[in-house]
């Protein structure tokens, strides 16, 4: 496919404003020591950097949003956690591979604002990284998943881990299902270059009690994954594996 000439150039500027403003950032909330202050300066660098950069970013149906709640989102592009740490209430924490830790600028920011790593490689690791999410879902805290795992350039939503809904079930916190779309035509998977336009961020009706006699992680994990694949339309990549 042909590349616009236009594309590189913006996708350049879109990196250095990435990139200065990301350093700014970081600088500001090191200096910052509570941790709602840093979430709330990151939503709004985040807002400023998605303007400049001519992304349009429209959050609907927030009402649905619960207190304390799981909230699990499809996962198409790497500028999926962005625009929802831009849109989303500052009182979310994101749940993260682990290996984002090590990334420069970026690992630093996330721990900074409270972002919780989990390990998919070591069993042992896991486990310990999985009980403290329990601990801290059991305290109330909100989080938002992406429980796909990772995303690929073919449309279509993935199986789901069973973490997050493991986590509500033993909590008693609704899932919140959560569908987002325009972050693949944005940034593309595997690409380098972006694109400016909208992006929707669309908060379903959460799902709650489960009936008796059900599995109730395998039983919200279904709904989540049936909302969002009614909500997007687009195909069940879990049916292909």
């Amino acid at each position: 496919m042909k590349i616009a000439p236009w594309k590189p150039l913006y996708s350049l500027y879109a990196a250095l404003v990435f990139l200065l403003l990301g350093c700014l950032g970081l600088l500001v909330i090191l200096c910052i020591p509570r941790l709602a202050v840093r979430r709330r300066c990151i939503r709004e660098l985040g807002r400023l950097i998605l303007a400049l950069i001519g992304i349009r970013v429209s959050l609907v149906d927030v009402a649905n949003l619960p207190g304390p709640c799981i909230v699990v989102a499809n996962h198409i592009s790497y500028l999926d956690g962005v625009v929802m740490a831009s849109t989303l209430p500052p009182h979310f924490g994101f749940v993260i591979k682990r290996e984002m830790a090590s990334v420069p600028i970026a690992g630093l920011l996330l721990q900074r604002i409270g972002s919780h790593f989990v390990e998919r490689s070591d069993r042992v690791r896991g486990a310990v990284d999985a009980r403290r999410l329990l601990r801290h879902a059991s305290q109330g805290d909100a989080m938002v998943f992406f429980p796909e795992g990772t995303f690929h350039a073919e449309r279509g939503l993935s199986r789901f881990h069973l973490g997050a809904f493991a986590i509500a079930a033993r909590c008693g916190l609704p899932v919140v299902p959560v569908a987002i779309t325009g972050t693949r035509e944005r940034m593309p998977p595997g690409g380098v270059t972006l694109a400016p336009g909208r992006v929707v961020i669309k908060v379903l009706p959460a799902i709650g009690a489960v009936p008796d006699g059900e599995d109730p992680p395998l039983w919200l994990r279904d709904r989540a994954r049936a909302a969002l694949l009614a909500e997007l339309g687009e195909p069940d990549r879990a049916l292909k594996a």
